[in-house]
């Protein structure tokens, strides 16, 4: 029989009214629903009451009323009274619930009232944001945005005036007791008055609350019942200043354990965490919490100091919004820096952003002066505050290292977008050469490839296939089957020759006729060496530019103009850095290409040349092959695989006395190079200035794309693996897939 649910309508924030029968009645306040039933722990729904009304389960009480009694609050303290909650509704089922904090509960316990009010104050009572606008005044409206904290530890207002030992308050002392100082303290704005009496009152351990609050005087008063401290501040005559004109000094609230409920704005820790965060970017929200209880004795949850974070963060590096409005400036600060690169944005009807290109002018040179034409495309979701994806293009150097050639920020990955982003880099690189495109062959790429570069070799990224094959396996084969066919799968990729390639998937064919006939049909001639017509140079899969891709993951949380600046920045250092290892060089080839010709020449010694005629050479060793060295061909296909002669070729031109470094591909000598890194990427200054009235009166308007993070914590993506296989759950006895030996069904 299915459990019977009741609506629980949870309401905080108003205060109970007592008519002239007696009978309670609640005003004002949030409303939430929750449904529970008999199987709901208390705990489970107090953490979804502390989420909703973002307050302290600790100090949490939860009270109802049972049928038909609006004079008596039953109050619910453990699993039993939930239940009991539960069973007396009867065939009724809603409830109202009143949550409330232990202060609020004593409060109106004291005014002979049997309920209380929430754990939230009431206008009356709001602390006013620490940080604000100068001569802004905050009002109660701006004040629903704070955060509720409470003092971690229940300690006398008295014993913390007077300089108690409670080390989780020294540091606030030490820095703010000092803050007011009595009557005649002037302060420049309200704001900075609010500010001082907040620090004052952590370091003194002491809650208050407002009696006036508004544009022309101050009124607070502790809000301990009965104690008389009180300050009073108003605008000093004829002045802008504020300045404070009465003050009761004393605390008469000693011996009883003031629990003081403080409330800190985002705002307020957000300036108390900015510094460190300037320093260690990573700094984390429990690490946030921890530091902020220990050194001011105030205890955040993990949601609290997350949003703290972001409000620091955002203080330090401007704004997200106001980045996309600067996008034309920055855009035209690119091209005045950096001339001949380019920098380009589009926006939707609604002026929303849509995309941005980048290439510098160094990228577009070093691309087309030194690299193989070579260029991997792949992607990487970018997790700031507004989404979005970053589309790239890298090429390699001649030792082998990342050459960012162009990226672009798009609001997400579609085939629109890839056309667009393949337009601009055609329009860059500008070269007649035929381009090899390693990149996947799905959203789109395939057609626009073949549209935009007409002449350009379209290899399909072996990662992306792998993936695919393995997830159209999945739930047929086992582990080890699966494993083995994605190896035969990489084997036949990689396979120089035909008679390897189809020894390779024969192999697959052995296991499953399906996936042999899946490989067959994904064109093998678009990622098979053996097929293949561009010069991919053993290079198969787009994530080689995992380095840049690492880059993105450093900056991405950034507001956009700052995370391509942050991009800049780690290019340019790059470009230098290897232009100046580079002439230190002293051999003819990079240094990883000449390890690879060292090794081919050491295993040349080993074979036997046989001279015939013309440039044809017959080479023997373990297997016998042909050398063509006029056509820089050997039928062992190494040669024409890496730009760098195989071992038969190396032992042909030591019979010969021709050097091997004559046979090389151009692209990896150290003079080609240092062609590669010789123009320099430049800074672009001001990039957070936003541009002045005259700059920004011809640029287009740019708002943030309507797409925001999604709450909870982003997925990160993890550095990509060859082996992309999971081990999947396998039955030992019925030897079937997705259970174990115990739960299986089989008799």
């Amino acid at each position: 029989m299915a459990t019977r649910k009741v609506i629980a309508i949870c309401q905080s924030g108003g205060e109970f009214v007592t008519d002239k029968d007696g009978l309670l009645s609640y005003s004002g306040g949030d409303a939430y629903a929750i449904d529970i039933d008999q199987q709901t722990n208390l705990s489970d729904f107090k953490s979804e009451i502390a989420e909703m009304f973002n307050c302290n389960i600790s100090t949490m009480i939860i009270k109802y009323f049972l049928p038909g009694n609006k004079k008596t609050l039953i109050t619910v303290s453990k699993d039993k009274d939930l239940q009991r909650m539960v069973s007396f509704l009867g065939d009724v089922n809603t409830v109202d619930v009143f949550i409330m904090s232990e202060e609020g509960a004593a409060r109106n316990n004291n005014s002979n009232m049997p309920g209380s009010r929430s754990s939230r104050t009431t206008v009356s009572e709001a602390v006013v944001p620490v940080v604000a606008p100068i001569d802004v005044i905050v009002d109660a409206v701006q004040c629903i945005d704070q955060v509720e904290v409470d003092v971690a530890n229940d300690v006398s207002a008295r014993s913390i005036c007077s300089g108690g030992n409670d080390d989780s308050h020294r540091k606030a002392a030490q820095q703010w007791e000092n803050t007011i100082t009595g009557v005649g303290q002037r302060f420049n704005s309200f704001s900075e008055f609010r500010e001082a009496l907040h620090k004052y009152s952590i370091a003194h351990g002491f809650a208050y609350k407002y009696k006036k609050n508004d544009s022309h005087r101050v009124t607070v008063k502790c809000k301990c019942q009965g104690c008389p401290w009180r300050i009073y501040a108003s605008r000093l005559s004829t002045t802008q200043l504020i300045c404070i004109k009465k003050m009761h000094y004393n605390h008469t609230c000693e011996g009883s354990a003031v629990k003081a409920g403080y409330r800190a704005t985002r705002g307020w820790v957000g300036s108390i965490i900015k510094e460190k965060l300037k320093d260690s970017p990573n700094y984390k929200p429990k690490d946030i919490a921890d530091d902020i209880k220990r050194e001011y004795g105030i205890q955040l949850n993990y949601s609290q100091a997350w949003r703290a974070k972001e409000i620091a963060r955002e203080q330090l590096q401007g704004s997200y919004k106001e980045a996309y409005t600067q996008l034309p400036f920055f855009c035209e600060k690119i091209k005045e820096t950096n001339p001949g690169s380019f920098a380009t944005f589009t926006t939707k009807e609604d002026s929303s952003f849509h995309r941005l290109f980048v290439a510098f002018h160094a990228s577009i040179s070093g691309f087309q002066l030194g690299c193989r034409p070579l260029i991997f495309l792949d992607r990487t979701p970018l997790n700031s505050k507004y989404q979005g994806e970053l589309l790239a293009a890298t090429a390699v150097d001649g030792n082998d290292g990342i050459f960012p050639v162009a990226f672009a920020v798009v609001d997400t990955e579609t085939e629109d977008n890839w056309c667009w982003f393949l337009q601009e880099l055609k329009l860059a690189i500008s070269t007649s050469e035929q381009i090899t495109f390693v990149a996947d062959f799905q959203n789109g790429l395939k057609s626009s490839l073949s549209n935009i570069f007409e002449k350009c070799y379209h290899s399909y990224c072996l990662r992306h296939l792998a993936e695919k094959l393995n997830k159209d396996l999945k739930g047929q084969f086992s582990h080890e089957a699966r494993r083995f066919m994605i190896n035969d799968f990489y084997a036949a990729a990689y396979a120089p020759k035909l008679d390897t390639f189809e020894r390779s998937i024969e192999n697959i064919k052995g296991i499953s006729p399906e996936a042999y006939d899946w490989v067959i049909q994904s064109e093998p001639d678009h990622w098979a060496n053996a097929f293949f017509n561009g010069a991919r140079y053993n290079l198969l899969s787009s994530n080689f530019g995992q380095q840049f891709y690492s880059w993105v993951s450093e900056a991405h949380e950034l507001p956009i103009t700052q995370m391509i600046d942050a991009l800049r920045g780690k290019m340019m250092e790059t470009i230098y850095a290897r232009r100046v290892e580079s002439n230190q060089w002293i051999t003819k080839l990079t240094p990883s290409k000449e390890d690879l010709l060292q090794k081919e020449t050491l295993v040349a010694r080993s074979l036997q040349v046989l001279f015939s005629e013309g440039s044809t050479f017959e080479v023997r060793g373990e297997s016998v092959d042909i050398v063509d060295i006029d056509n820089w061909d050997c039928s062992c296909k190494g040669w024409q695989l890496t730009g760098v002669p195989c071992c038969h070729a190396v032992a042909v031109f030591e019979c010969v006395g021709r050097s091997p470094y004559d046979y090389c591909s151009r692209y990896f000598t150290v003079e080609n190079y240092q062609l590669t890194y010789a123009e320099s990427i430049h800074p672009v200054p001001n990039v957070d200035r936003p541009p002045v009235q005259g700059e920004s009166a011809a640029l287009v308007m740019v708002t943030p794309p309507p797409t925001k993070r999604p709450p909870g914590r982003p997925k990160i993506k993890q550095v990509e693996s060859i082996d992309i296989i999971k081990r999947q759950l396998q039955c030992s006895k019925c030897k079937g897939l997705g259970h174990n030996r115990k739960t299986c069904k089989v008799s």
